[in-house]
């Protein structure tokens, strides 16, 4: 057997997982989609293609009473929050620790990294008590405000893309004046769109999926999140038999990271092949 029968069997069996990997991804999520337009009747079908379309679920799913509408502005403007918050303390803090030149810079920078060692449930009963004190559990405060103190995910990712950005620049901007603060604005946050698109991506899909947190701070129905509606409403769905009405909220909550994946994906692809290319 030649060399090119060797590679061509490989990449055949290679393509033939990637596949396998495709479908069982894709799967559930055709199977979301095909539910939310089917009759309650043809839910069970193991046909794609819905025997009869229908958009009443869609309607059914706007005239419960959890209102729906509120869930998602709730999820949408506590996402966006979180997401700039993110963006805006990452981005300085990794900017300190890749240009700014100071003692203990790179044992400062070791200890940030060994906090993602920490899992965040660890640090959910501290926050607590504090929000607690400062009367703010059954508010929007404690999901977003955290995100204001930066992350260590973040500045790492940051850190390495600025990392690769030439020094020269620092200096040719030093040399005509520029301060600290005006070489981060305006020539590192420009350089660095796809890097901070991957940071917003990846922390917009975290604040929209996440249950945990929503679910202590903000417990109570409508006045909460997205995801936590969604948990009540399915505890009502599955008991009246509704799956089709369930998977057309699933679909709708699903879109906005869809949307926001489609139009920065090329962002998205670069700035993480482009995060580890210096130490």
């Amino acid at each position: 057997m030649t060399k090119q029968t060797q590679k061509l069997i490989l990449d055949i069996i290679s393509y033939a997982i990637l596949l396998l990997g495709a479908v069982l991804m894709v799967g559930p999520f055709l199977w979301m989609v095909s539910t939310s337009f089917k009759l309650p009747g043809d839910q069970f079908t193991k046909t794609l293609i819905p025997p009869t379309f229908t958009l009443d679920n869609f309607r059914e799913l706007f005239s419960v009473d959890i209102n729906f509408l509120l869930l998602f502005w709730n999820s949408g403007y506590i996402s966006i929050l979180i997401t700039v918050g993110q963006l805006i303390t990452c981005a300085m803090a990794a900017f300190c620790f890749a240009v700014v030149r100071f003692k203990g810079r790179n044992l400062l920078f070791t200890a940030l990294l060994l906090t993602m060692l920490i899992p965040p449930q660890v640090t959910l009963i501290p926050n607590f008590i504090i929000f607690k004190y400062l009367h703010l559990i059954g508010t929007s405060v404690p999901l977003w405000l955290p995100a204001f103190w930066g992350g260590a995910f973040g500045t790492f990712l940051l850190r390495q893309y600025f990392l690769t950005i030439p020094r020269d620049l620092v200096d040719a901007a030093r040399v005509d004046g520029a301060s600290l603060l005006q070489i981060f604005w305006k020539i590192y946050m420009p350089l660095a769109k796809p890097a901070l698109a991957a940071l917003a991506i990846f922390t917009f899909q975290g604040a929209w999926n996440d249950l945990l947190h929503p679910l202590v701070y903000m417990p109570s129905v409508p006045n909460t999140m997205l995801t936590v509606g969604l948990a009540f409403f399915q505890t009502q769905m599955t008991h009246g038999g509704k799956f089709t009405v369930l998977m057309a909220g699933a679909l709708i909550s699903v879109l906005p990271l869809v949307i926001v994946f489609f139009f920065a994906q090329k962002q998205f692809i670069e700035g993480i092949s482009l995060s580890g290319v210096k130490r």
